[in-house]
């Protein structure tokens, strides 16, 4: 991942109703999620949602699918995964590192 699509990651979800839109697909899997669900689920108005999800679709972490008359949003977990090794690419100094979610810091 370059510099420009980490930032424009980032900014995408640097936003409450974005961070949950996503956090939710990923939650869904594979599976993902029409926009009805997504808007009952999370209590989004529908114009609302489909900004947020063209903005989540151009930053790369959101994809979307037709099937049928639905359409079918999906995380990108190869985004989220590209993005999480950019952030912690030099961590602990390129040694391999052992932080997860129960330490908060790296344990090099």
């Amino acid at each position: 991942m370059q510099e420009n699509e980490a930032v424009r990651s980032l900014a995408a979800l640097a936003q409450e109703v974005r961070l949950r839109v996503f956090r939710a697909l990923v939650v869904a899997g594979q599976a993902g999620l029409t926009p009805g669900a997504l808007c009952e689920q999370l209590g989004i108005a529908p114009n609302t949602l489909s900004f947020h999800l063209k903005e989540l679709t151009h930053a790369g972490l959101v994809s979307q699918e037709r099937q049928g008359r639905n359409l079918i949003y999906r995380a990108s977990f190869t985004a989220m995964a590209s993005l999480m090794a950019y952030l912690t690419e030099n961590c602990c100094q390129g040694a391999p590192c052992a932080a997860d979610a129960a330490t908060p810091a790296c344990e090099c």
